[in-house]
């Protein structure tokens, strides 16, 4: 390539190998780097803790010992634990909110202090007050590593934490899908609603996390299920939240429909997705509604209009749909969209 520097040059059949080999090289190195700069932090702060236990051991109380080993799993300090559980320390020690040894290290991602806990007789399945277990934290912490340890070591996956939520509810949220496939890899129930009315589809969908939603959907969990208030996840998909995108949405929209989704279900107040979506106001993504079939005719049974007249300027539409339409009467002032968005309007 004449004109262009060497080290500047995609590489070709002749270079390929050793490009690749190089950036590889790159990418340990700076992994060692890292893991380093990371042990010596941690080794430093498990000298300090050791520096502090230290003077009190010979007669240290229950409560200092306990308070040593939160300490020390939380930081992953593995031979102190060992240290003060030798000392008299347990296992069955709780804190103020009920969480255990093994919930603290889980919770940091301390594999192997989590290991060591277990194989001295933990409660793999101890929850706290909120009926969080070690899984549930592990999985919330986003702990890949962790949470396939624990699920090894034979834990629910089933148990829910806060607000009846499961594991895979909280991965599905968190939108990481590696944890989601180790979770439905032990069978953990996708159906499971919690006491918000949602489950892992819902959360989800409705943060744009298509990976996760098509994951779902091949783990068998039925597009066309109804949660809370007889919502689909097609209805949540259109409620989507802010941040998410609607290049996000839109996929996941499609995900769902080509699922099986009924595109103009309604929910226990008669509203559709489309009719959500144009409530919020997603502009776009009720222009794709419209466009993969979704029926603007139907009513809202509270309002008694349907998506086309809400959007028009007597019933409250955008400045953008107003001035579409001639005119400047609008109340919602959430959408500031072009005219070409609305095409299905004219």
């Amino acid at each position: 390539m004449p004109g262009i520097p060497a080290c500047h040059r995609w590489p070709t059949a002749s270079n390929g190998a050793g490009y690749a080999a190089g950036l590889v090289l790159a990418l340990v190195a700076t992994w060692v780097a890292t893991s380093s700069a990371v042990n010596a932090v941690e080794n430093s702060n498990c000298r300090e803790l050791k520096h502090r236990f230290e003077p009190i051991s010979p007669d240290a109380a229950s409560d200092q010992l306990n308070s040593a080993l939160f300490s020390a799993a939380e930081i992953g300090c593995q031979e102190l634990a060992r240290t003060v559980l030798r000392a008299g320390a347990s296992l069955q020690a709780r804190d103020r909110l009920g969480a255990t040894p093994l919930a603290h290290a889980a919770r940091a991602g301390q594999r192997a202090v989590v290991e060591l806990f277990i194989a001295q007789g933990a409660q793999v399945d101890a929850r706290d007050i909120s009926g969080s277990t070690a899984l549930y934290l592990a999985a919330e912490s986003e702990r890949q590593a962790t949470v396939a340890l624990l699920l090894a070591k034979g834990a629910n996956a089933d148990l829910p934490g806060r607000f009846g939520t499961t594991p895979l509810s909280v991965a599905a949220f968190k939108g990481n899908d590696r944890i989601v496939e180790q979770l439905l890899s032990r069978h953990a129930d996708p159906n499971i609603v919690d006491l918000t009315g949602q489950a892992a589809m819902t959360h989800a969908a409705v943060r744009g996390f298509a990976e996760v939603v098509g994951r779902l959907l091949g783990a068998g969990v039925d597009a066309k299920q109804r949660y809370g208030n007889g919502v689909t996840a097609l209805m949540w998909a259109a409620n989507y939240e802010g941040g998410v995108g609607v290049r996000a949405a839109e996929t996941v929209v499609d995900l769902l429909l080509e699922g099986g989704a009924e595109i103009d279900a309604v929910d226990d107040r008669g509203r559709t997705a489309l009719m959500m979506a144009a409530e919020i106001g997603h502009a776009e993504l009720v222009d794709i509604l419209i466009k993969r079939g979704a029926d603007h005719k139907m009513r809202d049974p509270a309002s008694l209009i349907g998506v086309d007249t809400a959007l028009a300027p007597t019933s409250g539409g955008t400045p953008a749909m107003c001035s579409c339409l001639g005119s400047t009467s609008c109340r919602n002032e959430r959408l500031s969209r072009p005219c070409k968005d609305f095409r299905w309007l004219r």
